[in-house]
């Protein structure tokens, strides 16, 4: 292919992603944009080996690939990395201070952005393969694919101190995705890293996760132990916890770069009712049928009832409610031990020594989880 004719497939490309609403779009070829993903496997492999990766075992598994674009499609000659922004239209941080309610992250509040992002590059995706011939594989978060460094290399921003991809024109609330193609295309100037000395996002996580500018420890981050964590949240997390039953957005909103970022254009993403800062008591009533029923087509539903529960019981644990209290006391023979755990956190949080040492007395000696029934002992 000639180089006006690549050049015309490219301009006609980004004129597709416009009509189909994706807020970016850029390109880097696999053989010269695989520097900064080979930069990124190192820090992958410092990370892997400090154990940061906690029970995410599938990061493991794939190293190698996620180092090497290549190992997953060696024909592949280009990556397309497209940016779906889900900017929010206020400061998420302010809910923290709403103790009565919980905090969801701002990605999940709306539809499940693999299903949105997915739908518009696969009609991307086909629409190039029809102009130009060449093969197309789609990827969104569904493959060992690093697309933030991808999208470094292609130029749509940087990887921050964070180590979030942080964009001038989007700041830090971008989904990405990523088609590689066996096209040759010309590709776009990577962006240089802009965070300079500024570190907000280092000094605003409230567990200390990040154990070096650009380097994460997930085992102690919230957003991690929110969602990914499968087990009990030890308890030096707790509290800083707050209220967030969902992720975390601290390290996000803060930075500087969000004040060009206009709010998210795409409608699916905007915050179902009460799905921004949902009321405790609701979440604590949950069973399975009505998470399933509540939480439909958002991320929260994959993370499932248990969890959201146990991270809902930290948050009452940290209201200081005391009305929560019934609810609570309910929860306390619930099925699963990680909500059994975290439903005597709290009560011992809650209630005065009296009430606590009553429901101790009718519980304890049902319990058979021995981790379970420790919470009765320590410093909640």
């Amino acid at each position: 292919m000639s180089d006006a004719a690549s050049s015309d497939l490219k301009s006609r490309l980004k004129q597709a992603a416009a009509e189909l609403s994706i807020d970016a779009l850029a390109i880097t070829r696999i053989g010269s944009g695989t520097a900064a993903v080979t930069a990124a496997g190192l820090r992958l492999k410092t990370f892997l080996e400090h154990g940061r990766h906690g029970d995410m075992a599938w990061m493991a598994a794939n190293a190698d690939k996620r180092a090497n674009p290549s190992a997953l499609w060696p024909q592949a000659r280009s990556a397309i990395v497209v940016g779906q922004s889900y900017a929010p239209d206020h400061d998420p941080m302010l809910a923290l201070a709403d103790t009565h309610n919980a905090v969801v992250s701002v990605y999940a509040q709306g539809r499940d952005y693999h299903d949105v992002l997915k739908a518009k590059i696969r009609t991307l995706a086909e629409q190039f393969a029809r102009d130009s011939g060449a093969d197309v594989k789609i990827f969104i978060d569904t493959a060992p694919l690093m697309e933030k460094p991808l999208a470094a290399a292609a130029g749509l921003g940087w990887q921050g101190k964070h180590t979030n991809l942080v964009s001038r024109s989007h700041g830090s609330w971008l989904f990405l995705g990523v088609i590689l193609t066996t096209a040759d295309l010309p590709e776009d100037e990577p962006e240089a890293d802009h965070c300079g000395s500024c570190s907000r996002c280092l000094d605003v996580c409230p567990t200390a996760a990040f154990p070096a500018p650009y380097q994460l420890d997930a085992r102690r981050c919230l957003a991690y132990l929110s969602i990914e964590h499968k087990g009990h949240i030890a308890r030096e997390f707790r509290r800083p916890m707050a209220n967030r039953v969902f992720g975390c957005d601290d390290c996000l909103a803060v930075c500087p770069w969000n004040k060009f970022a206009d709010a998210a254009r795409e409608m699916q993403f905007l915050a179902r009712g009460g799905s921004r800062t949902p009321p405790i008591s609701e979440l604590l009533a949950l069973d399975d049928a009505t998470f399933r029923q509540r939480f439909a087509g958002t991320p929260v539903k994959r993370t499932g009832r248990d969890r959201v529960v146990r991270n809902a019981l930290i948050a009452a644990g940290n209201s200081g409610n005391t009305a929560l209290l019934p609810q609570i006391e309910g929860l306390l023979t619930d099925p699963s031990s990680l909500v059994r755990a975290m439903a005597i956190w709290a009560v011992r949080r809650l209630a005065d020594d009296t009430a606590a040492h009553r429901l101790q007395a009718a519980t304890a000696p049902l319990e058979t989880d021995a981790t379970v029934a420790a919470e009765w002992s320590g410093t909640p």
